[in-house]
């Protein structure tokens, strides 16, 4: 038995039910009760609790508008498994009084697919397309507590916070991006509470698994396709590069050790990659080449800080143009780590001068952070500095022509 069950085999279900109602009329009110909450139940109380939700009360559910609904299954990894969720959850559905509903990593529901009878009760429930079920929206219940505790959840009748959820049952797994462990929504079989039966527990820990192993395959199927689409440019050029995808995954590397992924290219901004140094990304049809630029028709990138009106900053090289705002204190830190030349700027120093003491090293490194976000590999680090591949121009509102290093 999975150890997130909220029944043990062979329970009464209607006799456990009317139980955990009283415990939960107790301890909601601050009484004593003979039945204590689960830990995790009691942890996701005392959330709700916090947050103000009225167990008497139905929360808002404010659906979003279908349009958004839509736009959120578009850009959903989950919409390439949703097809096969349906044919291993819903097969049954009918038969087993229950629905399946697939979220978001937001809560928000994209999917819901089952019996026709029990969607007309979710439907009094707000339990529909494009509502939010967080706990802070709804309270406890089983896909906002499987986000909040980022773990598989079942809750049984009064384990709901909710009044009116009462009469449910529910089952929750996340779903993560097996490349990077990152959530992408919940999947949950609800259902009326006194049908629950412990097989569901098994069916929603298969169907997840599975999907995960899945959508790896879907990862390598695309890595494939993009190695076999610029086979022919990879045998023509030299030196060392890497081929990789839109999110910066690699599917191919030559002449650089292999790497699982690099910062994510975007148009005409350098990145700095390991064993390759300052790049410049090119668009090769679904994906990117990424070459040191030094090996490009330029070698080198044209950065311009201009300070003559707000601040911003155009940079230029092989791979085209860019220009981009700048936030004063980001235009103060560039300002610095040009005059400060190819020394660079450790963050102690950076703090010195942008501070006027040592003791913000910690905000330094964010701001810097959030900077190379902006400016990609235009500003190297250990120490801080301009890039050695960077001819950079300031343009100061004082008459006067631009300094160069």
């Amino acid at each position: 038995m999975s150890n997130f069950s909220a029944i043990r085999p062979g329970t009464d279900l209607a006799g456990y039910a009317r139980e955990l109602a009283r415990m939960h009329d107790a301890v909601i009110s601050g009484g004593r009760s003979r039945l204590k909450p689960r830990e995790l139940v009691a942890r996701s109380w005392t959330r709700v609790l916090e947050g103000g939700l009225d167990p008497e009360h139905r929360s808002l559910r404010d659906p979003l508008p279908f349009e958004e609904v839509l736009r959120r299954r578009r850009e959903s990894p989950l919409s390439l498994v949703i097809d096969d969720l349906r044919q291993i959850v819903c097969s049954i559905a009918d038969a087993s009084q229950f629905l399946m509903v697939v979220t978001d990593a937001d809560g928000i529901i994209l999917w819901r697919e089952g019996s026709a009878r029990v969607r007309a009760k979710a439907d009094s429930l707000g339990f529909a397309e494009g509502a939010e079920w967080t706990e802070q929206r709804v309270g406890t219940n089983a896909i906002g507590t499987a986000i909040a505790e980022a773990s598989p959840v079942q809750l049984f009748s009064a384990e709901h916070f909710e009044q009116q959820q009462h009469p449910w049952y529910c089952t929750a797994a996340p779903m993560h991006d097996p490349r990077t462990g990152a959530l992408l929504g919940i999947v949950d079989v609800s259902g009326p509470a006194l049908t629950l039966h412990p097989a569901i527990i098994a069916l929603v820990e298969t169907a997840v698994r599975f999907q995960e192993s899945r959508l790896w395959r879907y990862h390598e199927i695309g890595l494939e396709r993009l190695r076999t689409a610029a086979g022919p440019l990879l045998a023509s050029v030299d030196g060392p590069l890497l081929l990789v995808d839109d999110e910066g995954w690699v599917a191919h590397a030559s002449g650089v050790a292999a790497q699982a992924r690099i910062p994510v290219p975007r148009q005409s901004r350098p990145l700095t990659v390991p064993g390759l140094g300052l790049c410049l990304p090119e668009r090769v049809g679904d994906g990117w080449l990424v070459r040191p630029s030094s090996r490009r028709s330029s070698p080198h990138i044209l950065l311009t800080l201009d300070l003559t009106a707000a601040p911003s900053v155009e940079v230029s090289g092989a791979a085209g143009q860019w220009r981009s705002p700048l936030t004063a204190r980001h235009a103060e830190i560039l300002s610095l780590l040009h005059r400060a030349g190819p020394a660079g700027l450790t963050a102690a120093e950076l703090s010195r001068r942008v501070y006027g003491d040592t003791q913000h090293v910690v905000a330094v490194r964010a701001e810097v952070s959030r900077l190379r976000r902006t400016l990609g590999g235009i500003v190297a680090s250990q120490p801080y500095r301009i890039s050695p591949a960077v001819e950079m121009s300031v343009l100061r509102p004082e008459p006067g022509p631009s300094t160069r290093r």
